[in-house]
């Protein structure tokens, strides 16, 4: 019997020595690996979270305490290590399996469903916040990755943090993508944050000092004035400093030693805490880490090749790539045309456009009410932008789209990708509404 096959719930994963771990997290990923290729679904961000969610189980204590996975997409790992490797599993995404993502329904461990992007600061405050009014003293964490911070709502939860409570756990999941390769300016913040090697360098010259002196983890688990004085010396304090949350990082997410040890330094904390923690997208799986979009969300593939199945003979082209190819050649007669994506490129068709004509291309990251504002605010300029959303995600925009698209009549064409059922990521990405809001 395989290690994975003797867990049966979190307890087991606390049992194992730390030396059996690294055999658990390949017959974890070799398990993620066979199922995908069979039934599709996200191979690369679950890849690179073995290591991480292993830890968190191994130092936290579920369901009492609550993790709050951002999507949720990277949850596979977590639905493993708590009662559901099984023929359920086998059949993950289909009608006679697990739900691809994480749902309250499905498993007491799982806190909080989810599906869309964002979502998890908010929740695992109010998650804080409620523990804090009735006294009780249960671990929330909230696992967000890079693109979850691109998004609105993240940073409005960011803001309410240090005035809500005195004890949340912010796990910063860095794989430098979102499905398609992260934009804007907190992404290039993020990466100042890792390249850093001078105060990276001191900070773990000055641990390794304080470790051998006596009562020296005691003056490192209180994050002494040192700390943040060398800090503050060799890069601006953390933005998340300046929000009351104390920053730890960058941590290696792929070191399960290091993951634990900070993760129990967080667990201990006073304050609220954000750990800083790399992760490689695809971990384990050299197709995947080279074609980390592509792999984000795959359809049923060839475990050697990476290769999905050719199509039938016959077989017409995809909608999204009858839309770029068509964008493209108004563009081309028009340069007012412009195409705007919320962090969809390739599954919009709008990497087309990007590929033809970069300048009339914007992707603004997982933001769809900015990119219906953004639209409306170049409408209003002469030009003819063709937002590009999927239908589950545009609803997020609705009230943009009525108060500063509707009302105005601003010339602003939406494309809505993967309209009416999702069979396979189910009832979070269904499109069914569209046709009801967009007759404002």
């Amino acid at each position: 019997m395989s290690l994975l096959e003797r867990i049966q719930s979190p307890a087991d994963v606390k049992n194992l020595d730390p030396e059996q771990l690294p055999q658990l997290a390949q017959e974890i990923r070799d398990r993620i690996i066979q199922t995908t290729s069979q039934n599709g679904g996200h191979v690369g961000p679950n890849l690179g979270v073995v290591e991480l969610t292993i830890g968190l189980h191994r130092v936290f204590n579920t369901p009492e305490d609550r993790f709050c996975f951002d999507v949720a997409h990277q949850g596979y790992v977590h639905k493993l290590l708590t009662g559901r490797n099984d023929a359920r599993f086998d059949h993950i995404r289909t009608s006679d399996g697990y739900s691809g993502f994480l749902s309250r329904a499905e498993s007491t461990h799982d806190a909080f469903g989810a599906g869309h992007a964002g979502t998890a600061l908010s929740a695992a405050l109010g998650m804080a916040t409620a523990r804090d009014q009735r006294g009780s003293d249960e671990h929330v964490v909230a696992l967000c990755g890079d693109a979850a911070f691109t998004c609105g709502i993240t940073m409005e939860a960011l803001n309410n943090v240090a005035s809500s409570t005195k004890r949340l756990i912010i796990i910063l999941n860095d794989n430098k993508w979102s499905i398609a390769k992260n934009v804007g300016a907190l992404p290039r913040y993020f990466n100042e944050l890792i390249t850093t090697p001078a105060y990276n360098r001191l900070n773990d010259d000055i641990e390794r000092f304080l470790q051998k002196m006596p009562g020296g983890e005691s003056i490192i688990k209180l994050g002494s004035k040192w700390k943040q004085e060398t800090k503050d010396f060799f890069v601006s304090s953390s933005i998340f400093e300046q929000y009351g949350i104390r920053y730890i990082g960058p941590i290696d997410g792929h070191d399960q030693k290091q993951v634990e040890h900070y993760l129990d330094f967080a667990k201990n904390a006073e304050q609220p805490v954000l750990l800083h923690v790399l992760t490689e997208k695809g971990r384990g799986y050299d197709v995947a880490i080279q074609n980390p979009e592509r792999f984000h969300g795959a359809s049923p593939f060839d475990i050697k090749t990476g290769k999905g199945a050719p199509s039938a003979p016959g077989t017409p082209p995809k909608y999204q790539d009858v839309m770029g190819h068509t964008l493209v050649k108004l563009a081309q007669k028009d340069e007012n045309v412009i195409g705007i994506t919320a962090a969809m490129p390739a599954g919009t068709g709008l990497n087309i456009l990007e590929d033809a004509l970069p300048k009339q291309f914007f992707d603004v990251g997982i933001a769809e009410e900015h990119a219906v504002l953004f639209a409306a605010g170049m409408a209003t300029s002469g030009y003819h932008p063709v937002c590009a959303i999927y239908s589950t995600f545009l609803q997020r925009a609705y009230d943009q789209i009525i108060h500063d698209v509707a009302l105005q009549k601003l010339p602003v064409l939406f494309c809505m990708d993967r309209a009416g059922l999702s069979p396979n990521d189910g009832a979070t990405h269904h499109g069914l509404f569209d046709l009801s809001y967009l007759r404002c």
